[in-house]
């Protein structure tokens, strides 16, 4: 994983308009783009284009366990 994103790199990949929807986890970012549930960059009031780390520690009934089945795309330097 060589592709670093700042904060304003990563909001670009918010799954609008035809782009990609990334999300960014403990420094890691994954790709969501073709996760059903993420449909338009959007999963339960959520935005793609964002750090998400306190969100799936305090709000996901699943936690980290989806994590495994993304593809990480790059690391988050915030």
């Amino acid at each position: 994983m060589d592709t670093t994103f700042t904060k304003a790199e990563l909001a670009k990949y918010n799954g609008q308009d035809g782009a990609k929807a990334y999300v960014a986890i403990d420094g890691v970012v994954y790709d969501v783009t073709d996760i059903p549930a993420w449909a338009e960059g959007k999963h339960h009031g959520n935005t793609a284009g964002q750090d998400l780390t306190e969100v799936i520690d305090n709000q996901s009934p699943h936690k980290r366990s989806v994590l495994k089945k993304l593809p990480a795309v790059g690391k988050y330097i915030g």
